[in-house]
């Protein structure tokens, strides 16, 4: 029998009785048991995963803890997450009332792909690949709207940009959710061509960046 760990959590009374918490030094993870024989892309587990995420949310913030991480017992969870938990303390008890919301959309336009034949060295060449990927970005008029209207209700935010779309990732107030969800319908209905996903609340993910996330 394996443990995926699903989050880190401040309290006991954050995981349990939803799911098992297991005490990692003055933190506490939060674990669901499989047998060792179940694969763990199936895909009705990955459904069950996602249902226990969401209740321990209802109750309070967490770090998400990226999925496939397992242990056996609390030694080894103990040993895995050595060094981590000061930061994660710090985390949650910083943003205890802030969970994340995403907002992802395509890029304006793609931008072009580098020439091989323009650089003299494939390290070059690679680096101007990984800039071009990576200098997407939202239209210009859709973007200041996005401003005005959602990264001002959040507590911090950070850009992704990708090669073919945008994401944007924001810390809100559990108390200004129903603030940016409005928002999200005044811009669906401002920007109606223009395709985008607003979704959460999420746990602690984008903001915790960990070897583990």
């Amino acid at each position: 029998m394996k443990s995926i760990v699903i989050g880190i959590h401040f309290q006991r009374d954050d995981v349990e009785p939803v799911t098992t918490a297991i005490p990692v030094e003055n933190l506490f993870a939060s674990v669901h048991a499989v047998d060792d024989d179940r694969p763990l892309a199936d895909r009705d587990l990955l459904i069950e995963i996602a249902a226990v995420r969401a209740r321990l949310l209802d109750r309070a913030t967490f770090i998400a803890i990226r999925y496939g991480f397992s242990v056996r017992d609390a030694n080894e969870l103990a040993s895995k997450c050595a060094g981590r938990t000061a930061k994660w303390r710090a985390l949650l008890v910083e943003h205890r009332d802030e969970v994340e919301m995403t907002l992802k959309a395509p890029a304006a336009a793609r931008p072009p792909r580098p020439d091989r034949r323009d650089f003299e060295s494939g390290a070059a060449y690679l680096r101007a690949l990984h800039d071009a990927a990576h200098t997407a970005d939202l239209d210009p008029k859709f973007r200041g709207a996005v401003e005005r209207t959602l990264v001002r209700r959040a507590t911090g935010h950070r850009w992704i940009r990708e090669a073919a779309s945008v994401e944007l990732a924001m810390l809100v107030r559990r108390s200004d959710l129903a603030a940016i969800r409005d928002a999200g319908e005044q811009l669906r209905a401002e920007f109606a061509s223009t395709p985008f996903l607003l979704s959460g609340p999420w746990p602690l993910e984008v903001f915790s960046a960990d070897d583990h996330q």
